[in-house]
């Protein structure tokens, strides 16, 4: 019976999709065992004595049927983008976009909106990833799993917020609550509270700097909710005589007087002024603002895709690197390249003048600001000599530290004399340097590669560790950089997380380097070196090189820096691009 009720429930759906798409008739494929088997029970039943059995594809479907069929279809259909409206995107969409999707009239419209929504806030479309939208679905599973009270994690205050802003800065945590000291700026003295935690945020987008939101457990069955009210933690606020502030243990104020401010903020340093009421109205405004959807970040975005026609750029060219800090923290040095023919120069007392603004901001993926950075670039040259350097180029260069992870990097240079604007934007995957795996920094081809005084040391334009590294920055183009022949080549590159010999205590790896013609592909230097003879190391090895393009024709090469480790049986072997003429 088994095998005939899969067959019927198959018949029911094909004639239900035949119903509601206008398919005139179905072929539904059944294996041979499928109808020998529903021969031999058909063989076996009374009807099989008597009349015929009627073939249920053939049977008439009533348009009573039909209607009804439609109708569960398109409420199964509904529940789904239902979901999506007020689970999925719920706390994200704005109300303009909730009011255009309820306007929809078909599936297919809602699809299609469906797919801008999520583009519209995609940080990296040139990608097929859409990092923002799995960084939402991720954030709602760890609210759901770390913020539940009796209703699922996406919907208490706590997870709302994380779904939003993505984890605070810092959080302050009492999930017990207890014996609680007041800062200064809540009054000061001594309570108990009930649980709660303090979140702080150091900017978010449209609500501003050092955002703090505090969450509070009244009723201790882990129900946190957010509160503009500081006092509502505190369990003794009802208690005559009981958890009161500075002030009100030197008679300076009255316990009563808290509950005279309508509510809001009913802690101070002494009695009520109007620098009280002002931080009300600011925490007002924050909780307000806190309670809209974030802004849709990248509106630049869509405008770029819309207006494709660009006018009097600037142009310029960007390298970013990864040199490990520390296990949680990168240093990215971003290199800025301008050709001095793309600056409008203006002759000043026999010396042409030029300058360039250049601004840069880094964001997360919900686009909090990370880093930004702001500078201007001065270009001086002799009147008589202009016309020899024009080919030359200002490089502007600017290390910042970030966590490992994905950012976008928008990135303004403004030609002042000229009023040329140019933009660059990228998304750029920070990577993680995992102790347990051999890894290496950026591999950086450089035309000044030379050693810092020791009070120089990690500070300067260019200085990295206790080297000073300047890198030849490629073309948008994508051409490799270009060197003369009278020039001198630097390789540039840090290992990590070499194994040591736990006898000697020391790493055992081999270093290759090895350059290539791109046209044949074949090896025309080749060298290698052992870590035994480069004096006493860690698990940390900085690598350069020195070589006169002199040595190589006229060509476009490959290096290669291919280290061996001898004792975790790992290897890295970073490549790079460059042109010798």
């Amino acid at each position: 019976m088994s095998r005939v009720g899969s067959r019927c429930r198959r018949l029911v759906v094909s004639a239900l999709l035949a119903s509601l798409f206008g398919i005139g008739s179905l072929v539904v494929a059944q294996s041979d065992k499928d109808k020998e088997g529903a021969t031999d029970q058909a063989s076996q039943s009374p009807q099989a004595q008597g009349a015929k059995e009627v073939d249920p594809l053939k049977r008439p479907i009533t348009e009573k049927q039909k209607r009804e069929n439609a109708k569960s279809l398109k409420q199964e259909l509904s529940k789904t983008y239902k979901k999506w409206l007020d689970e999925d995107v719920r706390w994200i969409i704005s109300d303009e976009e909730r009011a255009a999707f309820k306007q929809l009239s078909n599936d297919e419209e809602r699809d299609q909106f469906i797919e801008g929504f999520w583009q519209r806030r995609d940080p990296t479309p040139d990608t097929v990833e859409n990092e923002f939208k799995e960084e939402h679905y991720r954030r709602i599973e760890y609210a759901n799993e770390h913020f539940p009270a009796g209703i699922p994690g996406w919907k208490a205050d706590r997870g709302r917020i994380y779904i939003m802003y993505g984890p605070a800065d810092e959080v302050e945590s009492h999930p017990s609550g207890g014996t609680y000291e007041r800062p200064m700026d809540e009054g000061g003295g001594s309570t108990s509270t009930y649980p709660f935690e303090t979140w702080r945020y150091r900017y978010l987008e449209g609500i501003g700097q050092e955002v703090i939101i505090e969450f509070v457990d009244t009723c201790m069955c882990g129900d946190y909710h957010m509160t503009m009210d500081r006092s509502e933690k505190d369990a003794l606020l009802y208690t005559p005589n009981a958890g009161l502030t500075m002030y009100e243990q030197m008679g300076m104020a009255n316990k009563a007087d808290r509950f005279s401010r309508g509510g809001l903020e009913r802690l101070g340093n002494g009695p009520f002024s109007m620098n009280d009421q002002t931080k009300q109205f600011d925490r007002l405004e924050q909780y307000a603002k806190l309670q809209k959807p974030p802004q849709v970040k990248f509106k630049d975005l869509e405008e770029v895709v819309s207006h494709k026609i660009s006018v009097n750029l600037m142009p310029f060219d960007v390298r970013a690197d990864f040199v490990r800090v520390t296990g949680d923290t990168v240093l990215v040095p971003v290199t800025i390249q301008i050709k001095n023919r793309d600056i409008t120069f203006q002759n000043k007392d026999g010396v042409q003048h030029g300058l360039v603004n250049i601004f840069g901001r880094v964001t997360t993926l919900t686009g909090r600001i990370a880093q930004t950075f702001e500078d201007t670039v001065q270009a001086d040259e002799p009147a008589e000599l202009l016309p020899k350097v024009v080919e030359n180029s200002k490089i502007y260069w600017k290390a910042l530290p970030l966590r490992p992870g994905r950012y976008r990097f928008d990135i303004v240079v403004k030609d002042v004399n000229g009023d040329r604007v140019g933009t660059w934007s990228r998304g750029i995957v920070v990577p993680e340097y995992n102790e347990d795996k051999l890894a290496n920094s950026s591999l950086i081809v450089a035309d000044v590669m030379e050693p810092v005084a020791a009070k120089n040391v990690g500070t300067g334009n260019f200085v990295i560790g206790t080297t000073k590294v300047r890198p030849r920055v490629p073309s948008s183009d994508g051409k490799p950089v270009v060197f003369k022949r009278n020039q001198k080549l630097n390789f540039w590159m840090q290992v990590y997380n070499l194994g040591t010999d736990q006898k000697t205590h020391k790493p055992s790896a081999t270093v290759e380097y090895n350059v290539f013609n791109a046209a044949t592909n074949k090896a025309v230097i080749h060298t290698v070196e052992s870590t035994d003879q480069m004096g006493n190391l860690g698990d940390q090895v900085t690598l350069g090189k020195s070589l006169s393009a002199g040595n190589l024709d006229p060509g476009v090469y490959r290096i290669q820096i291919k280290v061996n480790d001898n004792i975790s049986k790992q290897s890295v072997d970073p490549t790079a691009t460059f042109a010798v003429e």
